[in-house]
């Protein structure tokens, strides 16, 4: 059992976790060792509530097949166990902010003092490069 929030849980049977061999450096242990995982995850045939599933289906996730399937592999740590559930962790997350609300941005106006203080180093700065111009000679 997965455990989303306190009223969704997801059971074990739609999860389906697969032993492969790890990619990269580690020696002999990756040629001999299955240890990194592929989990595999259907939000279609899930158990989920319709508005997780759309919200899931919705992403734009490269983890998130045409299929409406979701593909984690983990293959952070040397045991096959850490990697589980290092796969499980990044399921839970992925569903947890997909369905997460973003509050909604509300535009503000520069105040008086900081409009006053942009416009005065606009005006120190530009006194500063009209100093570097050339030196007229003053005649008598």
């Amino acid at each position: 059992m997965l455990q989303i929030s306190t009223t969704i849980v997801i059971p074990e049977n739609e999860i389906e976790i697969t032993a492969i061999r790890a990619q990269g450096s580690g020696g002999q242990n990756v040629n001999k060792v299955s240890s990194a995982v592929h989990l595999r995850f259907d939000i279609r045939a899930s158990s989920l509530p319709d508005f997780y599933k759309e919200r899931l289906l919705g992403l734009s996730d490269q983890r998130i097949t045409k299929e409406g399937e979701i593909v984690i592999k983990a293959q952070q740590f040397r045991s096959l166990e850490k990697n589980r559930a290092d796969a499980l962790e990044r399921l839970r997350e992925l569903i947890r902010g997909a369905v997460k609300q973003e509050r909604k941005r509300r535009p503000t106006k520069p105040s008086r003092g900081s409009k006053e203080k942009r416009l005065e180093g606009k005006e120190k700065r530009g006194r500063v490069k009209a100093m570097r111009g050339k030196v007229s000679k003053v005649s008598e």
